[in-house]
């Protein structure tokens, strides 16, 4: 009798978990999709040798979005049926200064994470296993944001699910935080700076990883691991500074 009411709810797990993938697709076609467009009309022609690449660079990414899509969609139906995780709705639930304070909370472990195993998947081995996939992207274009070798997309599906089991995250903040993601992932692997020279050499980009700052690591491969800030790249030197972009052959 155990299994046959357990029976309902495993389907609804799983249907979440489909439905999760599923936006998570969505939210990569539009957005890469969408700077690709942004990238014809401000560079012609700067992805036209590339199609191939780009076709490998979107097979990969659907694969990749299933892998992010399916532990997320798991834990948002335990979040609405079982109360799972950390995340509340109420803005007073918690002292309206928590919500920035828990953005920048979030964004410095989800880089730290990234940082460590980024600079982990270099090591050669592990490198021709799994980044390798990555870096066939020469040179990366907006649709290579999310283009990984499944060992490398597990490495990040996981951070995010586990930061809101320890993190209080209002609903509004957890959206912004995976705007931020996206974003970022996206217009650092353009093949072009979409921010001002100013911002980009100026003491806040001197903070901020931006496209120009990572090219350099797609140029280099040792160095520049970063996902939104240059800190832990400061700290170990590993920060190479800022590469130059070229047009495909």
């Amino acid at each position: 009798m155990a299994s046959l009411t357990s029976q309902p709810t495993l389907l609804a797990a799983f249907i979440s978990a489909l439905v999760m993938s599923g936006i998570v697709a969505l939210r990569y076609l539009l957005s890469s999709g969408g700077f690709a467009w942004a990238t014809a009309l401000k560079k012609p022609g700067l992805y036209q040798p590339l199609g191939r690449q780009i076709r490998a660079e979107i097979g990969w990414s659907l694969l990749s979005c299933v892998i992010f899509g399916l532990p997320a969609g798991i834990i948002a139906w335990g979040w609405q049926v079982h109360g799972w995780t950390r995340i509340y709705r109420d803005p007073y639930a918690m002292p309206l200064w928590w919500m920035p304070v828990s953005l920048a909370i979030v964004l410095l472990a989800h880089d730290t994470w990234f940082y460590w195993t980024h600079r982990w998947m270099h090591q050669p081995r592990i490198f021709r296993l799994a980044h390798a996939v990555h870096h066939a992207s020469r040179p990366p274009t907006a649709w290579a944001a999310m283009s990984f070798h499944p060992i490398e997309a597990l490495t990040g599906a996981v951070i995010i699910p586990a930061l809101v089991f320890i993190v209080p995250l209002h609903v509004s903040v957890l959206a912004l935080v995976l705007t931020i993601m996206t974003v970022m992932g996206v217009t650092n692997h353009m093949g072009w700076e979409i921010f001002p020279r100013r911002l980009v050499e100026g003491r806040l980009g001197g903070w901020l990883i931006t496209a120009t700052h990572h090219q350099r690591h797609h140029q280099n491969y040792r160095c520049n691991y970063g996902l939104y800030f240059r800190l832990w790249d400061r700290l170990c030197g590993t920060d190479k500074g800022l590469g130059s972009f070229e047009t495909p052959a």
